[in-house]
């Protein structure tokens, strides 16, 4: 496979993930890190950082748009409940297993 089809199936694939984690905005992103080490923050950021990396002005907002597809704070607002003190327990037991991305200062 060439690398613009493989590009463009990553791509796919990345939308499609996007957009089952919008329809599935009851699945709280704390859960998300605790079971997977990643959620929708962690898209953001990894977005940010192949943005900058290739030298687009991207903004932490943007980014966070982008996969929330509405600005981050009306998505808390409408979204995200208060975490549980088992949920907050099991988030921490799993820290060692979270993502790491490396965000490039903008160019």
């Amino acid at each position: 496979m060439d690398e613009q089809s493989r590009t463009a199936l990553e791509a796919a694939a990345f939308r499609g993930l996007v957009e089952h984690l919008r329809r599935r905005s009851d699945v709280q992103n704390i859960d998300l890190m605790t079971l997977a080490g990643f959620c929708r923050n962690c898209l953001s950021k990894w977005y940010l950082a192949a943005a900058r990396e290739r030298g687009f002005a991207v903004s932490e907002a943007d980014a966070k748009e982008a996969v929330y597809g509405m600005p981050y704070d009306e998505w808390r607002g409408q979204f995200q409940k208060e975490a549980t003190p088992a949920q907050q327990e099991a988030y921490e037991r799993s820290k060692p297993l979270h993502a790491v991305i490396p965000i490039p200062p903008i160019s």
